[in-house]
C-alpha cells in the first residue's frame, strides 16, 4: 500500500491493528514528522521559512496568509489541511492521522491539542488505533490549552474557551467551555 492510499484510509476511519503493516506506515509518517518538526522548532525562522517547513511537514503548499508561531508538533503531518488566513499559536500538538481540516480565518491558541486517534476500550484491543477526522469551520477561535477529540466538528464562528475539552460537535455561532465542553452562550451575528 502506498502512503497516499494509507492516508486516505485513515481519513475514512479505517482501524489500524497492532503490529500490522499499516501501523508500521504510521510509524514511518511519525518519524518523518519528527524530523521536519525538529528543523521547524529548533532554530529561528522568518515567516516565509516557517511556511515552507510547514508545507514540507503537511506535504502540500500552504497559503501565504497562513501564520504559525513554533514550536509545533505532529505525529503525522500529512493529514493536515489548511485554508486561507489561519493562525496557529505556539506549542500546539496535532495528532492528525485521521485528518484535521481547518477552514479560513480560524485562530488557534497556544498549546491546543487536536487528537484524531482513539484506542479500543477492551484491554485486548487497546493497542489498535481508530482514526476519526476533526473539522474546524470558518472564523473559529480556539482558546489556549483546549483539547479537540476525534470525530469532532466545530462549525463556523464558534469559540472554544481556554482549557475546554471538546468531545462533541459544536454548533455555529456558539461559545463552549468546560470539561467536557458544554454550550455557554449563543453569539449574535
Amino acid at each position: 500500500m502506498n502512503i497516499e492510499m494509507f492516508l486516505n484510509d485513515l481519513r475514512q476511519g479505517k482501524p489500524i491493528a497492532k503490529d500490522s503493516n499499516e501501523q508500521q506506515l504510521m510509524h514511518q509518517l511519525a518519524d518523518d514528522a519528527m524530523r521536519i518538526s525538529a528543523k521547524l522548532n529548533n532554530h529561528y525562522h522568518n515567516a516565509n521559512e516557517i511556511r515552507s517547513l510547514f508545507a514540507e511537514l503537511i506535504g502540500k503548499p500552504v497559503p501565504a496568509s497562513f501564520s504559525l508561531f513554533p514550536p509545533f508538533y505532529s505525529e503525522c503531518g500529512k493529514n493536515i489541511f489548511i485554508a486561507e488566513h489561519v493562525f496557529i499559536n505556539c506549542g500546539c500538538h496535532f495528532q492528525d492521522h485521521g485528518g484535521i481540516y481547518i477552514d479560513e480565518g480560524t485562530q488557534i491558541g497556544s498549546y491546543v491539542v487536536m487528537a484524531t486517534i482513539n484506542h479500543g476500550q477492551k484491554p485486548s484491543e487497546r493497542a489498535n488505533s481508530y482514526p476519526a477526522p476533526i473539522h474546524i469551520g470558518k472564523n473559529v477561535w480556539i482558546g489556549s490549552h483546549a483539547a479537540i477529540l476525534p470525530g469532532v466538528t466545530i462549525n463556523d464562528n464558534a469559540i472554544i474557551a481556554a482549557g475546554a475539552v471538546v468531545t462533541k460537535d459544536v454548533p455555529a455561532n456558539t461559545i463552549v467551555g468546560g470539561v467536557p465542553a458544554k454550550l455557554l452562550k449563543h453569539i449574535a451575528s
